[in-house]
């Protein structure tokens, strides 16, 4: 199954609202804490972006307007398009100053997260991971470690968004198990999540950056396509369907 990513930063969202639905610029307006409005606004520029280019639609802002991003029921994002629900199933991660989003067919399990490297306590270790995966911890050099969890972590928050509960599951419900095998920096490497009730998430994750991005989807996926952009007359970005985005709307709804 083909799934496809964007990643922007706060720097890449404009000042208006006006690629924001009314429904959207009226639930923006509720958010009280500023930092909570810009991380909101940063998500769904993002997952905006994102399924635009899935649907090979206008970049701007008349056309983003249409498209709006709900959570259903278990919390999940939703996308729809003109008051209808789109043909898309997506995912939204954001972490300080950047966002992604990924994009899969209808009807499939997906989830993602972004999470920065960086240092944890023991006490976090140990309240969180798997014996299993505080074993994984503890063979890696103390330099070696925060990489280790920073991925482990994010695999655990793909794989309990894919499942639809995120953190209501207990993190140790879903166990991460990296593949032996290499890893290549700057490129999607598998991993697996095992979760309670026998059911596995396959996946990918990415070291770029000081930074860890997961994807795991059910049907398997290959690895993330990213969807490629570049600037508009406003100086933002727009979808620009070259090679890796031809087909991707087609590719979506047959992969």
């Amino acid at each position: 199954m083909d799934v496809y990513w964007l990643e922007q930063t706060e720097a890449d969202v404009p000042e208006e609202n006006d690629w924001l639905s009314r429904n959207e610029v009226i639930f923006l307006e509720r958010l009280r804490i500023a930092r909570r409005r810009v991380q909101w606004r940063l998500g769904r520029w993002t997952a905006k972006r994102a399924v635009a280019a899935c649907l090979d639609s206008a970049a701007r802002p008349p056309e983003l307007a249409k498209i709006a991003i709900w959570p259903s029921p278990s919390g999940a994002p939703q996308v729809y398009r003109e008051g209808e629900p789109g043909a898309l199933t997506i995912s939204i991660s954001h972490r300080e100053q950047r966002a992604i989003c990924a994009v899969a067919r209808p009807g499939a399990e997906l989830g993602c997260d972004l999470e920065r490297i960086e240092p944890h306590s023991d006490a976090f270790i140990a309240d969180y991971f798997t014996s299993e995966e505080r074993a994984l911890v503890a063979r890696h050099s103390a330099a070696e470690q925060p990489r280790i969890l920073a991925l482990l972590w994010s695999g655990k928050e793909s794989a309990l968004k894919a499942l639809g509960a995120g953190l209501r599951l207990d993190t140790r419900s879903v166990v991460v198990d990296l593949v032996d095998a290499p890893a290549s920096v700057n490129e999607w490497n598998p991993f697996q999540v095992s979760c309670v009730g026998d059911k596995v998430f396959q996946g990918w994750w990415q070291q770029a950056d000081g930074m860890v991005r997961t994807v795991v989807a059910a049907p398997p996926p290959a690895p993330p396509i990213l969807l490629e952009i570049a600037a508009d007359a406003f100086g933002r970005a727009h979808s620009n369907p070259g090679a890796a985005l031809e087909n991707c709307s087609s590719a979506i709804s047959h992969s």
